[in-house]
């Protein structure tokens, strides 16, 4: 419940989409693609999240940010399912193991990756928790975009490559925004919560219109963006077939629209992950055609 399986595409898609977009840059894939480096970055990238997202249970009951009225799933420190000290090991244990995942990934490619992974980890426990949590003055959906996006897309084709190129830059673009729609729909739900208790998230700022009217765009960048960067990339235009996932982006988006409870906006949240998990899916297949 804690680690919100939900939420685990935006760890999984980048890595697919990174490492396709790599294999379609070697002349002889089946010789120069390593599986091993795919298996650590992909295990380094969804204990990240998860990590990130007991971190982030942990320090919301401490801060008094997750209260009985919320309209989420239920917070396992906030409801006293498990004990704060518990989750705080849970979360060392998950940022362990992207660590060692990681560590695996300097041997191989260099101390680049190290710097990689230590700045997405500080990024996970910070989102809530220290001085100053980013996550509570609005730059929640920035740093989304920048980890799960532009980091974990090019992070993922780099380990392979070891260089970066146009087409996985101007993919990680899309990537970043769905992710980033993700978190979006999450403070949608909690806006009125999280204005009581403090948390001045970015629909906190701008308020429920602006962010449903953000929501939107978000997913039509996506989408319109997807044939530029296969254009600029020169990437196989097989990988239009990621537009093939849209019809997913209807139920979503009305309920981001129309909807202010609780079980909707869950559903679209659950959606929204659907949706980024199909595109990166879809995206990836058709680079690897």
């Amino acid at each position: 419940m804690a680690a919100r399986p939900r939420t685990l595409p935006a760890a999984l898609a980048p890595v697919l989409v990174g490492s396709a977009a790599a294999w379609a840059a070697f002349a002889d894939p089946g010789e120069s693609f390593s599986w091993w480096r795919f298996v650590a970055a992909m295990v380094g990238a969804i204990f990240i999240q998860i990590g990130t997202n007991l971190a982030n249970d942990y320090s919301d009951a401490k801060r008094g940010a997750d209260t009985v009225d919320r309209l989420g799933p239920v917070r396992v420190t906030a409801a006293g399912l498990v004990a704060p000290r518990r989750v705080l090991y849970a979360t060392w244990a998950a940022f362990g193991v992207a660590a060692l995942a990681g560590l695996y990934l300097t041997i191989e490619v260099g101390p680049e990756i190290l710097a990689i992974g230590i700045l997405s980890i500080a990024a996970g426990i910070l989102y809530t928790g220290g001085p100053k949590p980013y996550g509570y003055e609005g730059l929640g959906e920035v740093f989304v975009f920048v980890f799960f996006g532009l980091v974990a897309v090019n992070g993922s084709y780099y380990v392979q490559v070891e260089d970066l190129q146009a087409l996985p830059v101007l993919l990680s673009i899309p990537i970043g925004l769905l992710s980033a729609a993700i978190l979006v729909v999450n403070n949608v739900r909690d806006v009125d919560t999280d204005r009581r208790a403090g948390k001045r998230t970015l629909a906190v700022r701008i308020g429920r219109e602006r962010s449903r009217d953000l929501y939107v765009a978000m997913i039509a960048a996506a989408y319109a963006l997807l044939p530029i960067a296969l254009l600029v990339g020169d990437g196989s235009a097989w990988g239009l077939l990621g537009l093939l996932s849209l019809p997913l982006a209807g139920a979503p988006v009305r309920a981001v629209r129309e909807r202010t409870d609780g079980p909707a906006l869950n559903g679209a949240l659950a959606g929204t992950g659907a949706l980024l998990g199909a595109y990166a899916l879809l995206v990836a297949v058709g680079l690897l055609i």
